[in-house]
């Protein structure tokens, strides 16, 4: 398989297949794990959090070169974490609905890593590219 041809001198991101594994079957556990939420599967929804969790973890370490894979992976990882907490409260304590407003902290990082890397890296790795571009 030959690698994929650039548009307009564009950079190509490749995952390799390895990785492409691990982030389709992260998929599949998160997907499982909600549909258990759903349809009130308690044992199969508290089983799937550990898979859903470890594969966002290794997900998030393997593309930790790749500062935007980084922060958006550990924006997943907040947005996992924030919705297995959800998910525990309502099946286990659903009489004390306000202990879901907790998950606030966790979303709220989450968005934390997404607004650190758009306003504050982001710009900053393009004033860097453009100054070293420019003659001397």
């Amino acid at each position: 398989m030959e690698p994929p041809v650039p548009i307009s001198g564009e950079p190509v991101y490749q995952v390799p297949a390895r990785f492409r594994f691990s982030e389709n079957l992260h998929i599949v556990f998160w997907l499982i794990k909600d549909i258990s939420w759903a349809m009130l599967w308690k044992p199969l929804g508290v089983v799937m959090i550990v898979p859903t969790i470890v594969l966002a973890v290794k997900i998030t370490v393997q593309t930790r070169y790749i500062k935007s894979e980084l922060f958006h992976n550990l924006a997943v990882l907040c947005w996992i974490s924030a919705n297995c907490t959800w998910m525990i409260f309502e099946f286990f304590w659903p009489e004390y609905d306000f202990l879901r407003y907790y998950t606030a902290i966790p979303f709220s990082l989450g968005i934390g890593f997404i607004a650190y890397y758009y306003l504050v890296l982001l710009p900053g790795s393009g004033r860097r590219t453009a100054s070293h571009s420019r003659p001397s």
